[in-house]
């Protein structure tokens, strides 16, 4: 947000902090709502090829997640790789299965990954 007063530089550099704090937050939240997007996308592909409710989709994003020990974001990113034509590593591949069919209501996988 701009002001129309013109900033001036306080004798303690209080205000250099300030700066650099808010552009340190300004980039964390750009992160965080790029990661977020990048959750949600990584949701719909499962919703659509192993037809499950989008919150179970969460959840196999977790598990998958905790399973393999690899960021939640990053699984998204592989998932959505494997959407765009791109093989899934073996070890999320093997946990992809398993957690949707705890997740799937006929204990199937559905569509299964290449």
């Amino acid at each position: 947000m701009t002001t129309s007063r013109e900033q001036r530089p306080q004798a303690d550099g209080t205000r250099d902090a300030t700066v650099a704090r808010l552009e340190q937050e300004n980039a964390q939240l750009r992160h965080a709502v790029d990661s977020h997007a990048t959750v949600d996308q990584a949701i719909g592909v499962l919703v659509a090829t192993h037809r499950l409710p989008p919150t179970a989709g969460f959840e196999v994003l977790r598990e998958v997640s905790q399973h393999t020990n690899i960021k939640l974001h990053a699984v998204a990113k592989i998932l959505i790789a494997w959407a765009l034509g791109q093989p899934l590593p073996e070890p999320v591949g093997q946990e992809l299965d398993a957690a949707v069919r705890r997740r799937s209501p006929r204990g199937e996988a559905g569509a299964q990954p290449e």
